[in-house]
């Protein structure tokens, strides 16, 4: 079934201000717009990092549209530059640092409607 409106605009998306950086989300099974995906907007200010954290029950993958990342996954480091793209596997440890004094602005996207996120702890 389609809903009335297939288009969700950016002004429609449910911003969530973290102190590392916004997510703004754009499609869910919550918002009422997807049963198979999540999907969002993120930015992360310049020198921050969001925590080292997975998601169990679902894959996600990120894409850079501006600036730079370094991006763990498990005990590797990637750097990211715009346009790339990286593929986390479900329950695998990750996190982001936006690089050279530049927010980094990416897309993300999540193979469950539901996601989950689980935080690392010390």
């Amino acid at each position: 079934m389609i809903p009335a409106s297939p288009i969700r605009t950016f002004a429609e998306g449910l911003l969530i201000d973290q102190p590392w950086g916004k997510l703004t989300w754009l499609a869910s099974r919550e918002m009422g717009n997807s049963t198979t995906m999540t999907f969002g907007h993120v930015i992360i200010p310049a020198d921050q990092t969001n925590p080292r954290h997975r998601h169990p029950n679902c894959d996600e993958i990120l894409h850079l549209l501006k600036g730079r990342l370094e991006h763990s996954l498990g005990d590797q480091k990637f750097i990211l530059n715009p346009g790339d793209t990286i593929s986390i596997p479900a329950g695998q440890w990750h996190n982001a640092r936006a690089l050279d004094g530049v927010d980094a602005e990416m897309v993300i996207c999540f193979s469950s409607a539901d996601r989950e996120t689980e935080f690392e702890t010390a």
